[in-house]
């Protein structure tokens, strides 16, 4: 079976599955699983539930598309993706938001954990994502047809993000904006490759988020990113991290992305 008939299999089985068509997709990163919660009317479908559907092997990642409404709109919410690092393909990686979009999803708002390198951000804090670096060395474009020389001069939507500012605003949320890093992984960065980054105009570097959006573009979905800052890195005085305290520190970042949420899908 080829990856569109894979695509309609599932998308089948999740609306058979019952709730809204969705509007939003909604990607979960690292420690912001608990935004599911604030679906209402919340019904679930498991990858097990989907076959040959990728499983995330991340602690943090719940594997299951989750659908219901918030601030009024259907969203779909994929609470779990996989990774390159974990061994799968960049097609594989971007299956979560095809399949959102072949549900009917128009815009697609991506959150991801990722360390801060712009000296002025600290570990907590919600990053708005202006722009990106594709740093994997990878496309999930190749190999489609007919090939498309997708546009990426703006693959974050400039209204989204004017309108994410002023929900910022109104609720009182500090709000930092910069250039997202996407790399490999598993492993972190060097203080080498940390200056290097930062030379680049990398604001923060995380293992996920540029392969999606660059899928997302390639089917005309408007693109929101935001990054919970789980941790700092500086050069000099590189500190250790673990994956623990990735997820806590991302956790306290995404009790203000739950607060900013709603409040952009209101104003939708």
């Amino acid at each position: 079976m080829g990856t569109q008939e894979k695509l309609q299999a599932w998308a089948r089985i999740i609306e058979a599955a019952g709730g809204p068509r969705p509007r939003v997709a909604l990607t979960l990163g690292t420690g912001l699983g608990g935004v599911s919660r604030m679906l209402e009317g919340c019904v679930q479908a498991p990858y097990a539930a989907l076959p040959g559907y990728p499983a995330s092997t991340v602690a943090s990642h719940t594997g299951r598309f989750c659908l219901g409404r918030m601030s009024g709109l259907p969203v779909i919410l994929q609470e779990g993706r996989c990774h390159l690092y974990e061994g799968y393909s960049p097609e594989e990686v971007t299956l979560g938001v095809r399949l959102m979009a072949a549900l009917g999803a128009e815009f697609f708002i991506v959150t991801n954990a990722a360390g801060a390198l712009n000296p002025l951000f600290s570990p907590g804090e919600v990053m708005l994502i202006a722009d990106q670096i594709n740093f994997t060395g990878l496309s999930p474009l190749p190999g489609q047809t007919p090939i498309c020389f997708t546009d990426m001069s703006a693959p974050y939507d400039a209204a989204l993000a004017a309108l994410t500012r002023r929900a910022a605003l109104d609720i009182g949320l500090g709000l930092r904006e910069g250039v997202f890093l996407g790399l490999r992984g598993p492993q972190m960065e060097s203080r080498a490759e940390t200056r290097m980054f930062r030379a680049w105009g990398a604001d923060a570097v995380g293992m996920s988020t540029v392969l999606e959006v660059i899928a997302a573009r390639r089917l005309g979905l408007r693109v929101l990113g935001l990054s919970a800052l789980s941790n700092k890195n500086l050069p000099d005085s590189m500190e250790e991290i673990s994956l623990e305290e990735v997820i806590r520190v991302s956790g306290l970042a995404a009790q203000d992305i739950s607060r900013l949420l709603p409040e952009v899908l209101r104003r939708l």
